[in-house]
């Protein structure tokens, strides 16, 4: 009876382990291609949806932007070196602006063909990187643009877009890394924040053609 007793008790133990192991189980991230497509289509739906004036398709692409592109970590490759120098207060508006930039810069790429073939090639995933391959088919020319990817918090999360082979992180880091030695952080930002400006007024004016 005693030995039931045990054999009733163990088993009890070991269903309540399996039982538990089920339950906190947590799901594998979906997969970088996944991610990118998602974004992607999401962003050209909008796109082709809604009237370019739309105040609603401007924010909804904002936030699939922001959503999918890991801005902290651009910055930091956008800064180099100078990343480690800068106060809290440089790092913030810095982010915040190179934020726009590149929302600006991705969004006046990827409309330019909103209305032609993208196709998605495979992914390539080292550890918690990867790499994904799309291509924009024109009636002339094909368009090649790759993602970058950095896994996080069972999350992929885009750190560079590589447009026609020119990388948008190396390119802004050029281009920084001239002005600072001109100019310092300071003067970095206050350049940055005159371009951000001036493309704001160009989608304003855009926009209001359109409407």
């Amino acid at each position: 009876m005693r030995m039931k007793m045990i054999k009733y008790i163990a088993c009890l133990i070991l269903c309540s382990v399996l039982v538990g192991g089920v339950a906190v189980a947590q799901p594998g991230p979906v997969s970088p291609r996944v991610e990118v497509q998602t974004t992607v289509d999401a962003i050209l739906n909008q796109l082709r949806t809604l009237p370019a004036d739309s105040t609603q398709r401007r924010q909804t692409i904002s936030d699939l932007i922001r959503e999918q592109f890991d801005f902290e970590l651009m910055s930091q490759g956008a800064l180099g070196r100078s990343w480690q120098s800068a106060n809290t207060e440089q790092r913030r508006k810095f982010i915040e602006l190179f934020t726009g930039l590149l929302e600006e810069t991705y969004l006046g790429r990827i409309q330019s063909y909103t209305n032609e073939k993208i196709s998605y090639g495979e992914e390539e995933i080292r550890q918690n990187r990867a790499v994904v391959e799309t291509v924009i088919h024109t009636a002339s020319v094909e368009i090649p643009i790759s993602y970058k990817l950095f896994l996080q918090n069972n999350d992929w999360q885009v750190y560079d877009v590589i447009i026609e082979k020119v990388s948008l992180i190396r390119n802004y880091r050029s281009s920084y890394a001239t002005i600072l030695r001109r100019k310092g952080m300071d003067g970095l930002l206050e350049e940055m924040k005159e371009k951000l400006d001036s493309l704001h007024q160009r989608a304003d004016v855009a926009q209001k053609d359109a409407a």
